[in-house]
């Protein structure tokens, strides 16, 4: 039997040896955009290895994070568009690594589906290296897993997992809060990679095709929601190099609030203006479609707000002028006040 050849037997049931062996000579490419000078070839392909160098770091902390995108795959299969997806993948899993102030250094993938076609793949791993790119991270390793008969022939699943690194001292957190300080929001690129069980309710209640047009998107509501999520990992790096920087918030699934407090100590609450911006379309147009109220909205989605950080209020205008200078939309979101580790959202957006 040829090199690459399916058996038979496996062939019969549905597992394409071939194709995948297609899938990984389309993706190299795209992976090799990825590469850091720290990789090391392993010529076996099991591992991928990646030397730290120690004595760039006093007392080097590795982090770790995993995620995958949701239920906006469905939407991307059901669109036919898989170019993007995978730069909300690595965007799901670096901006947690930096809220500590870790540096992603690489990931890995996994992609789960019924029918391995070679295209297909390559088009997710594609936006999975740009993911990787903007985050300046190196994509390591993979797998691509075909499970016939579990998926159907045009579905897949992916999953990712990240490494980075800070320094010991230099970790981020709750511990650095104090009161007075500012909130800085940085805007995101939309809905980003969660409340997608939501957003498929709403619009398949209201009948819309992902193809029609919408007026207030300029574009088909399948583009819209396939907006890819914005990777902050380099901003915020940046930010912390310049300015005194003590936490980050990853606003992801449960809203604004929710992860926001995660970032606070138990003493101090973060006290947020909505009238300091005016969230982005696609949030009212699900909200007045779906007829869903403010409180679900918000316990949902970012509403506008990608990633928080909180800074001493004397820095807050030189962090928002440096993360502009970068072309990163941010503002002065609110304060850090006495509490209980909660936080507020007070008034209305313009």
């Amino acid at each position: 039997m040829a090199e690459g050849a399916t058996p038979p037997a496996y062939a019969a049931a549905g597992v394409d040896i071939a194709a995948g062996d297609r899938a990984v000579e389309l993706m190299k490419a795209h992976v090799a955009r990825t590469r850091r000078p720290e990789q090391v070839a392993d010529a076996s392909g099991f591992a991928g290895l990646f030397r730290l160098d120690t004595a760039r770091y006093r007392a080097p902390l590795l982090a770790t994070s995993t995620d995958g995108v949701g239920t906006k795959v469905l939407l991307a299969q059901r669109f036919d568009r898989h170019d993007t997806i995978g730069v909300d993948l690595v965007g799901m899993v670096v901006d947690d690594l930096v809220v500590c102030g870790a540096e992603p250094l690489f990931m890995t993938d996994y992609i789960a589906c019924g029918k391995v076609v070679p295209e297909r793949i390559a088009e997710i791993v594609s936006g999975i290296a740009e993911g990787c790119h903007q985050a300046g991270c190196t994509l390591i390793g993979g797998e691509t897993a075909e499970h016939p008969g579990a998926m159907r022939p045009d579905e897949y699943d992916l999953a990712g997992a990240g490494t980075g690194v800070v320094e010991e001292d230099a970790v981020l957190g709750p511990q650095r809060v104090r009161e007075g300080d500012a909130v800085i929001a940085m805007a995101s690129s939309g809905l980003h990679s969660n409340g997608y069980s939501l957003v498929r309710r709403v619009i398949d209640e209201a009948g819309l095709r992902l193809d029609a047009h919408i007026d207030e998107f300029g574009a088909a509501l399948g583009e819209e929601l396939l907006t890819p999520t914005r990777v902050y990992a380099k901003d915020c790096l940046a930010l912390a190099a310049e300015v005194e920087v003590h936490a980050f918030a990853h606003i992801t699934g449960g809203g604004l609030a929710a992860n926001l407090a995660r970032s606070l100590p138990d003493h101090l609450d973060a006290v947020l203006d909505r009238a300091s911006w005016t969230p982005p379309a696609v949030f009212p147009f699900l909200a007045q479609l779906g007829k869903v109220g403010r409180a679900d909205m918000e316990a949902t989605f970012n509403m506008g707000v990608g990633m928080a950080a909180v800074v001493p209020a004397a820095q807050a205008e030189r962090a928002v002028a440096l993360l502009a200078e970068r072309g990163l939309p941010a503002w002065r979101l609110g304060e850090v006040r006495a509490g209980t580790g909660s936080a507020v959202l007070e008034g209305d957006h313009p």
